[in-house]
């Protein structure tokens, strides 16, 4: 058996393999492959409108009868700071006189939402058997509705001290979430202590010291995420103590994902030293692959105005790049095991991570892993 299967029972899945929802990179067609796995299928939300959201969980829906996780920000929207966004556009204007864009054009919106009333209400709508928070969690108010909707809770915790405040706020299972991972970290507690932002990082702890770490702080399970990407991720984070794993970069390889061919070519040549933490696609700490704009504005800027703030400045940039085949302003997120994975269609790619575990978990204990 599986070692601890508190994961499996309160989501009701057959694998401890959670698929990490990433904002822009993946949508119902991923959700679904992990899930008729047996692993847990997810979809991220804050960069959807409500519409979509409505149309990938009914693509999601209409595929499988599987849980589904749909995944939410928590974060505080930022005042505004008309000196300090100037001084970020300045930063960027060489690169909008190389790209021919209009640096004083009217600016776009930053794109990523909160989780705020209209998306309780949806998620009461549509009744996920799961909502995932990144950055927190919701008040108190807006996660008692989410609950009264019969979804289990998730959040992901950076530190020992967030996972044990998630847990006295009543999440059903916390993602320990190393600093290897991929993507924005779901940081959310003394964020802001006035030191530099790389002073701040240097402390951020990685997914294999953190687990057992959270795992002896809190009584609810913990579900590990961070350079996890094959079977003996998966066996060393149950051996810490992990009831689960949550995989993303690894599934970014597959034909499922949504991200540009650019990004696509970028991770497929990924090293072990490629990746680097950087605020300069959105303002707030995220790992990604390094391209030219992390190595020659950042890859931590002070001048990138606070998450999601700096991404309105970056879109155009973006944009027009990829519309002339580049990534060089394109934030193409991957973890530090981005290397290990494979192009895979998702579920054979589950399939694999999860018979790979089982074996490994059989060797370790003499017993077989089912």
């Amino acid at each position: 058996m599986w070692p601890d299967r508190r994961v499996l029972d309160l989501l009701r899945v057959d694998l401890p393999i959670l698929q990490a929802p990433m904002a822009g990179a993946n949508g119902a067609a991923l959700a679904i492959a992990v899930a008729e796995a047996g692993g847990l299928g997810a979809i991220p939300c804050a960069m959807l409108t409500a519409a979509q959201i409505r149309d990938e969980v009914a693509r999601f829906r209409g595929a499988t009868a599987r849980p589904l996780n749909l995944n939410f920000f928590c974060h505080v929207a930022p005042a505004a700071d008309e000196e300090r966004d100037a001084r970020w556009r300045e930063r960027l204007r060489a690169y909008q006189v190389e790209l021919g864009i209009d640096g004083d054009a009217a600016p776009a919106a930053a794109g990523r939402a909160a989780f705020d009333e209209a998306a309780c209400t949806l998620v009461e709508e549509l009744r996920p058997e799961v909502v995932s928070f990144h950055f927190g969690l919701p008040a108190p108010a807006l996660l008692a509705r989410v609950r009264g909707a019969g979804a289990s809770v998730l959040s992901s915790a950076t530190t020992v001290a967030e996972a044990r405040w998630l847990e006295a706020r009543g999440c059903d299972a916390i993602i320990a979430q190393g600093v290897e991972a991929g993507g924005h970290r779901g940081w959310f507690l003394g964020v802001d202590d006035g030191r530099p932002l790389a002073a701040r990082l240097a402390t951020q702890v990685g997914t294999f010291a953190l687990v057992p770490q959270v795992v002896d702080a809190v009584t609810v399970p913990v579900i590990a995420a961070g350079a996890i990407a094959d079977g003996r991720g998966v066996a060393a984070a149950l051996a810490l103590g992990a009831a689960a794993v949550q995989i993303g970069t690894a599934y970014l390889h597959c034909p499922e994902a949504t991200i540009t061919p650019m990004h696509r070519r970028a991770i497929a040549a990924a090293s072990d030293d490629g990746t680097a933490l950087t605020n300069v696609y959105t303002g707030g700490p995220a790992r990604g692959l390094v391209n030219r704009l992390l190595r020659e504005v950042g890859p931590l800027s002070e001048l990138a105005p606070p998450f999601p703030l700096a991404g309105v400045a970056v879109a155009p940039l973006r944009a027009r790049a990829e519309r002339a085949g580049s990534g060089d302003f394109s934030p193409q997120w991957a973890g530090q095991a981005a290397a290990l994975g494979q192009a895979a269609p998702a579920r054979a790619l589950t399939d694999a991570i999860a018979a790979d575990a089982r074996m490994r978990l059989a060797a370790l204990w003499g017993g077989a892993a089912d």
